[in-house]
């Protein structure tokens, strides 16, 4: 019985583009008293694991907390995996405006001691007194009462590129600093005031207004669904957006786009942005906002000493950071003094900018293409890439696609290549190829071998 995952990420991505199917990215959670988390983890991932569905899902003693990437024609099979648990009979699921078929490359569960590290005593207070939840037009309405007070329960690198209007955002990196800050800070509102709350999908809030209900606050109200699902009956129902700017998400897009506005700037350049960067350096990681123009330059690091450790030997960045913390975490969201433009909260709420309209990610051409290997060095001066071929024949005449996080995706047709320092008409697997390569690539890109 496989629990699991066999593939590697770079594995599923050509398995997915190969089936050239719509996948849909989907959140949920529920609260509910599990007997055996690590057996009805075990159950999920082999229910899931045989509908090809991808994600990342913490399931504790408490409920479940997933965030997930589905096929659409088995969307359905996949909600009666669900409902065949009573405590999820009709449960939400938040679909995502924006589809990216890459949003999840593993299926991931993990049992933990809670959902969402809130750091609360549960056996304090009543956790199922929970606030009103509140749908986008409710919502509205009462972000324009006087006596509404809304808290952002997210953290500083989720609302800094986007947030309700008026919301207080605390200036935190985890959920349980801001149970605290925002009990202190409100305590003389107890009874004169909405307080009124939301968060990316939900699940945070669920566990917030039954906090501050516990606390004495009279009037607690939360955002159904949170952020996702205020976007999804904005479009359904042609409602006016209180929401500026983009949603961060926890999957490979870091962001949903709800409206126009940007609201932050590159923390490296300071130019309006609102595009999220994971740290290309295996040794940090660190979460920033990076403008195309500095990820270009840059290399996707958020200084010069990541910069140059990327292109250390691979052995001496693995020396480098044995025995660190963060060398295996993903979406570090520490602040670091590198950055010059980290200003978390402290711009004006009004757009910097205008984000350029893209196509709709839905309707982009599938591509039928064949995994070959991945850069493994770029000459500047002669503007000549380097790879060796790992899978499939290439020949002269053959389309190839050069593809990475700042490369983007770029064609080239082979009319000319050098095999092992002699010009050829084919590459057969293990040869080490030259061309010439109008662009900069990186070590991090993928070479594709175009066969449609």
């Amino acid at each position: 019985m496989q629990l699991y995952n066999t593939l590697s990420a770079e594995e599923r991505a050509i398995m997915i583009d190969d089936a050239g199917k719509q996948r849909l990215t989907l959140s949920f959670y529920a609260y509910a008293k599990i007997q055996d988390p690590q057996k009805f983890r075990n159950d999920l991932f082999v229910a899931w694991n045989a509908l090809d569905a991808l994600g990342r899902i913490y399931v504790a003693s408490e409920g479940i907390n997933a965030q997930m990437s589905v096929p659409a024609e088995n969307f359905e099979a996949f909600r009666e995996t669900l409902e065949a648990y009573d405590f999820m009979k009709g449960i939400r699921l938040n679909v995502a405006v924006e589809q990216d078929d890459h949003s999840f490359l593993k299926l991931t569960i993990k049992v933990r001691h809670k959902i969402v590290a809130d750091g609360l005593n549960d056996d304090t207070f009543d956790v199922t007194n929970i606030g009103v939840h509140l749908k986008a037009k409710e919502f509205n309405e009462i972000l324009e009462d006087p006596n509404t007070i809304v808290v952002d329960f997210r953290n500083h690198y989720e609302s800094e590129v986007g947030h309700f209007k008026g919301a207080i955002t605390p200036d935190v990196e985890t959920f349980r600093e801001s149970l605290p800050i925002i009990n202190e800070q409100l305590k003389d509102h107890k009874d004169d005031k909405n307080l009124v709350m939301y968060c990316t999908g939900g699940i945070r809030c669920e566990k917030a207004s039954a906090y501050f209900k516990h606390q004495g606050f009279k009037n607690v109200y939360q955002l159904e669904g949170g952020i996702i699902n205020y976007a999804k009956q904005l479009k359904e129902e042609g409602l006016e957006s209180k929401f500026i700017g983009k949603n961060f998400v926890f999957d490979n897009r870091l962001g949903e786009r709800i409206t126009d506005d940007i609201i932050s700037q590159c923390h490296q350049c300071g130019k309006p942005c609102d595009n999220h960067t994971n740290c290309e350096n295996d040794g940090c990681h660190l979460l920033f906002i990076q403008c195309d123009e500095c990820k270009a330059a840059m290399e996707n690091c958020c200084s010069t000493e990541c910069l140059e450790i990327i292109h250390m030997p691979l052995v001496d960045q693995v020396r480098l950071r044995t025995g660190k913390q963060v060398g295996n975490k993903v979406f570090r969201k520490g602040k670091s003094e590198n950055l010059k433009f980290k200003h978390s909260g402290d711009l004006p709420e009004t757009a910097l900018a205008t984000a350029q309209k893209q196509a709709d990610i839905r309707q982009k051409v599938k591509v039928k293409k064949v995994l070959l290997g991945k850069a493994e060095h770029y000459y500047v001066k002669a503007q000549v890439g380097q790879f060796t071929v790992e899978n499939h024949e290439l020949n002269v005449g053959d389309k190839i696609l050069i593809s990475g996080p700042t490369t983007g995706d770029q064609e080239l047709i082979m009319d000319k290549i050098i095999v092992n320092g002699t010009e050829t008409q084919s590459a057969k697997i293990g040869d080490k190829v030259t061309f010439e390569v109008p662009f900069r690539i990186r070590l991090s890109d993928k070479v594709y071998k175009i066969v449609n």
